[in-house]
């Protein structure tokens, strides 16, 4: 019976990883469809969100579920808790890449990025990939050294935001409000993408330490590295 409780544990741990994996690569899909006006790549990221949301509604069903058969208790409740919210910050990020695929959608035939934003649009989407990946890898390695590096990493999201807004409100904008409006929406897109990556591992820091991550000193970089 235990035996078959914790195989159940870890198959929760299995799906939020196949959730993470599944909206990293969306986000990815989703910024090449936005940059090159392609339709039916956005049409595939915008139908494959409901994988993403048919897992988490089988993850939480399983944990709820868990919850009720077993009643668990210090850290195995820690985990089935942590997992749902970790669920619910993947969907959510599902959803984000869905949002700029839309938009992709959208304005097809056309583009939404001007050509002179391309190269900040897609350092975006790659990075919002990257973050994705390593909350992926710190789920199965519950890592919380690497766990606390994703708030780090997520400073260079924050920058490319910053520098996206700085380029709408020049004054030499010239690609009119519809542009402008497209562009916030998608610079907003990738950084709340980014903040729920760095949510799951902030929830992974929790799961192991019982700790939340804000009160953890951040590990430091060794010099010369």
């Amino acid at each position: 019976m235990r035996d078959a409780y914790h195989e159940e544990l870890d198959s929760i741990g299995e799906g939020l990883v196949e959730m993470a994996r599944l909206v990293g690569s969306a986000i990815g899909r989703a910024t090449t469809a936005i940059l090159d006006a392609d339709l039916k790549l956005a049409e595939s990221v915008i139908a494959a969100d409901e994988k993403v949301d048919d897992l988490q509604r089988d993850l939480e069903a399983r944990a709820i579920a868990l919850l009720a058969r077993q009643q668990p208790v210090a850290t195995d409740l820690r985990i089935v808790v942590t997992s749902l919210r970790m669920s619910a910050d993947l969907e959510r990020s599902g959803d984000l890449a869905q949002h700029v695929a839309k938009l992709a959608r959208l304005r097809f035939p056309h583009t939404a990025v001007p050509r002179d934003l391309h190269a900040t649009i897609l350092e975006m989407g790659q990075l919002a990939q990257r973050l994705m990946a390593k909350a992926a890898e710190v789920i199965i390695t519950k890592d919380v050294d690497l766990a606390l590096q994703l708030e780090q990493d997520d400073d260079a999201m924050d920058l490319l935001h910053r520098a996206l807004f700085q380029h709408l409100m020049d004054d030499r904008w010239k690609h009119g409000i519809e542009t402008a409006v497209d562009v916030t929406l998608l610079g907003r897109y990738y950084e709340r993408f980014a903040d729920h990556a760095v949510s799951v591992a902030k929830r992974v820091v929790y799961l192991v330490t019982g700790e939340h991550a804000d009160e953890i000193a951040p590990p430091t970089q060794v010099e010369g590295a």
